[in-house]
């Protein structure tokens, strides 16, 4: 719902846009949160470099005193005063900032398709910068850097009106089990989805954890019912998988039905926690990390949080991820990260776009990329037998925010220096690495919409068709509606959006078989 009332802000706001923005590139400098809007002095020779004003993400740390600004500034020449936009609500001061005017050089928001689709809007009522004529007079390094294919992504109406910054590709969650408890029954880590029940079966009978009546073998939260790991072994790893070369939202998928079947059959028996429906995310994490359940999906990333909770409140106890597990079927699959994390874009209201697309360019100088990503070699990392390693505590100090100053990154080196930032907590890399690295390659689906164009109607409809379906997905579990009326879902799901979607987003996958 919030999605829907930041579109209604957003359509309401952006008919204005190309008035305001024109009439705003002319006005006085406006002071957002309280940042007046730097000027070149008189004085300055015709070579001085502008000030330039460029709008971030939210982080917790001043972006103006952050190690990696300064950095920045002594090896592209351009000193820049940084704004943030809120950490709620961001949508809706982007939207009113746009609106109005405001003469940022740069904004950088995040990826997703919601911001995709205000993005789409602001190029089209013609309140951006096409930037193609300025990377190709100013952006050599823009074009060796990024992938023509991810820059064609970015593409609205065939004009790039922004850098996309591509996000390192990895799977994020899997399974993670209690493995004190399978030893205590001499049980192995489960591979299949059939060697899960007998796990979970044994789990509820013999109960390893000595919980009694509060003993939970499986546990989830109500916002996600697609479990990580089973779903994939239903073929059904992401959102939008790929059946016969095209592609099938998991509501319309044939696999559906026995994905839920599965699921509410657990539940039957007692094995899938029992207030999962109500549960939050952080339910689902009290309840393991306080030994009351034994299995639950967990992201790598959350791994030394939920575990070192576990370790306090039961010292003895281990826990290990099992692989991605093989359905019936033979499927198995987890699914894999793609697509943009950043959108950079140049409001019309910019004062300096040419020189915003040349400090861009000199970020991604692959020196000082290197250096603004992991910093300098023997101070922020050591670098052996082709592994990136921090150097701790100061890469955490001076570079674990560092991915907030990328615009773009490089595609070839960027996943290899990225891995430091995994390397700062032996654990977070272990959990990373197993799932990531120790996994067949093959495990890993990569989101096939990732990087897929803006597509209206599917942008349009995506927010509220996932909702239905995962509504409806918890009803089918815990058996408020019965399995035969999955055909009846499917009708309204069609009719509420689904069927314009496949078919836009089936007209963008062809062209990629082309």
């Amino acid at each position: 719902m919030k999605q829907a009332s930041n579109r209604l802000i957003a359509l309401t706001v952006i008919a204005s846009l190309a008035v305001a923005a024109a009439a705003c590139a002319k006005s006085p400098d406006a002071k957002p949160g309280g940042s007046a809007a730097p000027t070149v002095s008189a004085s300055a020779s015709s070579e001085a470099k502008p000030t330039l004003r460029s709008l971030q993400i939210w982080q917790k740390d001043d972006y103006n005193t952050y190690p990696v600004a300064k950095v920045l500034e002594e090896k592209t020449g351009y000193k820049v005063q940084y704004d943030m936009l809120p950490q709620d609500n961001a949508e809706e001061k982007l939207n009113l900032l746009i609106a109005s005017g405001e003469p940022y050089d740069a904004i950088t928001t995040a990826g997703g398709s919601y911001n995709k689709a205000l993005y789409s809007d602001y190029a089209t009522r013609g309140a951006l910068v096409d930037l193609g004529p300025l990377i190709d007079k100013y952006g050599s390094n823009i074009k060796v850097a990024i992938p023509q294919e991810t820059l064609d992504a970015a593409k609205i109406n065939g004009k790039l009106y922004a850098i996309p910054t591509q996000t390192v590709g990895s799977a994020g969650a899997s399974l993670m089990i209690r493995q004190d408890w399978l030893d205590k029954l001499g049980l192995k880590v489960p591979t299949t989805t059939d060697e899960l029940v007998a796990v979970l079966q044994a789990f509820k009978e013999k109960d390893p954890g000595g919980n009694g009546d509060k003993n939970i073998p499986l546990t989830i939260y109500g916002d996600a019912p697609f479990i990580d790991s089973i779903a994939g072994a239903f073929g059904l790893a992401n959102t939008w998988n790929d059946m016969d070369g095209k592609l099938v939202p998991r509501a319309l998928d044939p696999a559906y039905p026995d994905y839920v079947a599965f699921v509410n059959d657990l539940f039957k028996q007692g094995l899938l926690d029992q207030e999962f429906a109500v549960n939050k995310l952080a339910n689902m994490y009290e309840k393991f990390s306080s030994g009351k359940a034994g299995v639950i999906p967990l992201a790598w990333y959350d791994v030394p949080t939920v575990t070192d909770a576990l370790k306090k409140n039961q010292p003895d106890a281990k826990w290990t991820y099992t692989p991605p597990l093989k359905g019936p079927s033979g499927k198995v699959g987890l699914p894999e990260s793609a697509g943009f994390d950043r959108i950079t874009f140049i409001p019309k209201a910019a004062k300096h776009p040419e020189d915003a697309v040349k400090w861009i360019n000199a970020k991604l100088e692959k020196d000082t990329f290197k250096l603004m990503a992991i910093g300098e070699e023997g101070k922020h990392y050591t670098f052996k037998d082709g592994t990136y390693t921090p150097i701790l505590p100061i890469f955490t100090d001076e570079r674990n925010l560092a991915n907030n100053f990328l615009m773009g990154v490089d595609a070839e080196n960027y996943p290899n220096y990225w891995q430091a930032r995994v390397r700062k907590d032996s654990r977070l890399f272990e959990a990373w690495d197993y799932l990531n690295i120790k996994q067949p390659a093959d495990t890993r689906i990569a989101d096939p919409l990732g990087v897929s164009p803006y597509l209206p109607e599917y942008s349009k409809n995506n927010s509220s068709l996932n909702m239905l379906t995962d509504e409806q997905t918890v009803k089918f579990i815990v058996g408020a509606e019965s399995l035969n009326k999955i055909n009846a879902f499917m009708a309204k799901y069609k009719a509420s959006g689904g069927d314009a979607s496949v078919k836009e987003v089936n007209d963008w996958y062809a062209t990629l078989k082309k």
